[in-house]
């Protein structure tokens, strides 16, 4: 039997690869407005981050969210992501 590959990204907060559907996506449209994608399916420049928020206070004191979708980032989008992230444990 085959055994089937798990897709693998990096979260931008601690800079490790794990499996795509234990990270939050967040996406840059083509218009530039930036969302939370839970499904991993919308479309756009997407960066990853994990369901912790000592990751995202490392992405947000870095600025690699920023720097990944080539975008500013509001601070209500981190303020959406740290409620995403509690919702989810």
């Amino acid at each position: 039997m085959k055994i089937k590959k798990i897709p693998q990204r990096m979260c931008t907060g601690c800079m490790e690869m794990k499996p795509k559907k234990e990270l939050i996506r967040v996406v840059r449209n083509k218009e530039g407005e930036i969302s939370i994608d839970l499904t991993g399916k919308k479309p756009g420049r997407g960066a990853y981050i994990c369901k912790s928020e000592d990751c995202l206070a490392k992405a947000f004191k870095a600025k690699r969210l920023e720097k990944n979708l080539e975008v500013k980032i509001d601070d209500e989008i981190y303020s959406n992501l740290k409620e995403e992230i509690n919702n989810a444990r």
